[in-house]
């Protein structure tokens, strides 16, 4: 017998309305930033060395907390910084949100999810078969997973069910590359609009967003031949 949904997330306890929160809240703050972003990039930018110090200190807090999206958090980085300070800033952003949201997925899960999955045999094996066979597959996988999946759930859903951490971090950080190197290479793309040809500008926006595209669905479909490799034929 199949379990209602208000029954899976009674037994998740509170990592149930965290996953909901984290699914949530990122895209309601992200209009509201990309709306500010005219006036928080020159702000931050006028602040120099500090206002690089809190955003690399908001971007941690507030993507690890599921307050915003990671994609509007690179983009104020590349509008205020410009390429080469705001994706580095960025990319430990990233990390350091990333090892945050893990954490706050592992405290508020408990055993909780480790416990849901052992009960359900085809959730227990497509876990084995994404996370439970190694660290180098884990490492693969969470690379492939970071290319297209939501930031903030990923998060949570890779702490709650106790991930390997070196794994996790590693995975991340490869895997985050070439997305927050677009979103801050577009953002960065109108410190200079009028300077520049527009038709240039616009193309190398263009070539920016295919790229990341055609990966995401490329890692997409990878992990989708790995979940059904490893998930149990139906009765």
């Amino acid at each position: 017998m199949q379990e209602s949904v208000g029954s899976v997330l009674r037994q998740l306890g509170p990592a149930g309305p965290l996953a909901v929160a984290a699914t949530v809240l990122p895209p309601i703050g992200g209009f509201a930033l990309l709306a500010l972003l005219g006036v928080a990039g020159p702000w931050l930018a006028g602040h120099q060395e500090v206002g690089k110090l809190l955003y690399v200190a908001g971007f941690i807090l507030l993507s690890g907390l599921a307050l915003l999206p990671t994609y509007a958090q690179a983009a104020l980085g590349g509008y205020a910084f410009g390429l080469a300070w705001g994706y580095p800033l960025a990319m430990i952003g990233f990390v350091g949100g990333a090892s945050l949201g893990y954490l706050v997925g592992w405290a508020a899960s408990g055993t909780r999810v480790t416990q849901l999955i052992d009960r359900h045999p085809k959730l227990a094996a497509v876990y084995q078969a994404l996370l439970g066979s190694g660290f180098w597959k884990t490492l693969g996988i969470i690379t492939l997973w970071r290319l297209h999946s939501p930031f903030a759930l990923t998060n949570f859903a890779l702490g709650a069910t106790r991930t390997n951490l070196l794994a996790y971090v590693v995975g991340t950080l490869v895997g985050l590359t070439p997305r927050t190197l677009a979103a801050v290479y577009i953002a960065a793309q109108f410190q200079d609009f009028t300077a520049r040809p527009k038709w240039l500008t616009i193309s190398s926006i263009a070539v920016a967003v295919i790229v990341v595209f055609v990966l995401g669905h490329i890692a997409q479909k990878a992990i989708e031949r790995v979940t059904q490799s490893g998930a149990p034929a139906a009765r």
